[in-house]
This record gives C-alpha cells, sequence and structure tokens, in this order.
C-alpha cells in the first residue's frame, strides 16, 4: 500500500512540473547559420560508352554505323589521359560497369564509370585538355569532401544556438524582461545530411568550376527560453 501511495505522489509531483512548464512564460525563436567549406577531396566522375566510328565521320546514318570501337580501347585511351593529366592510378576507381540498348543497329554498347579523387580543382582543368572526348559520355563533378566535416557541422550548429540566444535577448528585452534558462533545444533540418554537389560541367574553362568549389552547409536550431522579470 505504501508503494501505491509513494507512485501516486511522484506520479502527481511529475504532472505539476509539467503542467507549471507549460504554463509559464517562454519565447521560442529558431537561430541560423551558414559555413562554407573548402574541399579537400573532390570525386570527378567520368563515365566511357562504346561507340561506332561512323558517328564521327560527319556523312554516315545511324543504321550505317559497323565499326565499333570496343571499351577496352577507350578504357586505354582514358588512363592514358589520366596519367599525362598527372593523375595516379591509386586515385581512379572503377565504379560500375553495365551495358547501353542502341536501337540503331540493334546492339549493345559496354559502359564503364570511374570515380577519380583529386585535391585541386585545376586537375579537372587538365583532364579536359588531355582527354579524348569520344568514347566519354558524361564527365561531372560529384561528391566534394572535407576530413574535418564533423568539426564545421558542431561548429555550424553552435553559432546557430547563438544566433537563437541573440535574437531571443533582443527581443525579450524590448519588452523589459530578461532571458532566463533554455527550456528545449531542437535541431531543424538534419544538419549532419551532407548532400552531394554536382555539375555537368565539360569546359576546360578554370571559371566554369567557380559555383562548385565550396561546399555550403546550413544549420537550424529551435530554441525555447524562459522569461524573467
Amino acid at each position: 500500500m505504501k508503494f501505491k501511495v509513494l507512485l501516486a505522489v511522484l506520479v502527481l509531483m511529475s504532472a505539476l512540473s509539467l503542467k507549471a512548464q507549460t504554463n509559464g512564460r517562454y519565447i521560442e525563436v529558431t537561430g541560423t547559420s551558414e559555413i562554407e567549406i573548402v574541399p579537400d577531396k573532390i570525386h570527378y566522375m567520368i563515365e566511357i560508352r562504346e561507340y561506332f566510328e561512323e558517328e564521327f565521320d560527319g556523312k554516315s546514318k545511324p543504321e550505317e554505323y559497323r565499326t565499333k570501337v570496343p571499351l577496352s580501347e577507350i578504357e586505354q585511351g582514358l588512363m592514358e589521359a589520366l596519367a599525362k593529366a598527372g593523375i595516379s592510378q591509386n586515385a581512379i576507381r572503377t565504379q560500375e560497369i553495365g551495358d547501353y540498348w542502341r536501337q540503331q543497329g540493334q546492339d549493345f554498347l559496354v559502359s564503364k564509370r570511374y570515380d577519380i579523387t583529386l585535391t585541386d580543382f585545376n586537375q579537372i582543368n587538365k583532364i579536359v585538355e588531355c582527354i579524348d572526348t569520344r568514347g566519354v559520355n558524361t564527365m561531372r563533378i560529384g561528391e566534394l569532401e572535407n576530413k574535418d566535416m564533423l568539426a564545421y557541422h558542431q561548429r555550424g550548429k553552435i553559432e546557430a544556438l547563438k544566433a537563437a540566444q541573440r535574437k531571443a535577448t533582443y527581443l525579450v528585452e524590448a519588452l523589459g524582461k530578461r532571458l532566463g534558462d533554455v527550456i528545449s533545444i531542437e535541431e531543424q533540418g538534419g544538419g549532419d545530411a551532407f548532400l552531394p554537389i554536382q555539375s555537368n560541367v565539360m569546359s576546360s574553362d578554370a571559371a566554369s568550376f567557380d559555383g562548385f568549389r565550396t561546399i555550403k552547409q546550413s544549420y537550424s536550431m529551435l530554441v525555447r527560453f524562459e522569461i524573467v522579470d
């Protein structure tokens, strides 16, 4: 019986505490921050695909395509171009191999995609200058990374919290009150989720990459503060 009475008292105290917090005076604000990060690792994606020599003679029609250039030959040319651009073999990783159905000639054309890890955007310019675009289906910037990404995430969230505190302070002080303790903090939008930044850039002009040179991360924190006299 004593246990039941004690349990009832604890439940009653919890209910009263919750009611007091709910009915208390508070201000709820959202603080935001944005951090621009310079990547130290760039994933450059290149997909090669078999093609017919007649596609580039300027006169043959699709139904006349006969001379297929095999993937092995295209791949060899790509590796030579990458080596000439100063890219080491350790930086090249095969991502996937697939088939592409050609309506003209009813033939399968094999494709292969590479993930090339770079440390400098200027390396992209060198690749574009050296590569033979025949047999290259796509070239694009994939994911941008930084080894200190976690530290940047933490900094971004802290700055968002500070922004929320500053906002709440001047709003409350405008009413002749003071900001009290923090009641709750809620992270908005999941700032830790990294979204790959991509582009289908194929130009050799370095200026083409200006919009993709940095990683921009935004953070938002919903904070509730107590209002005191």
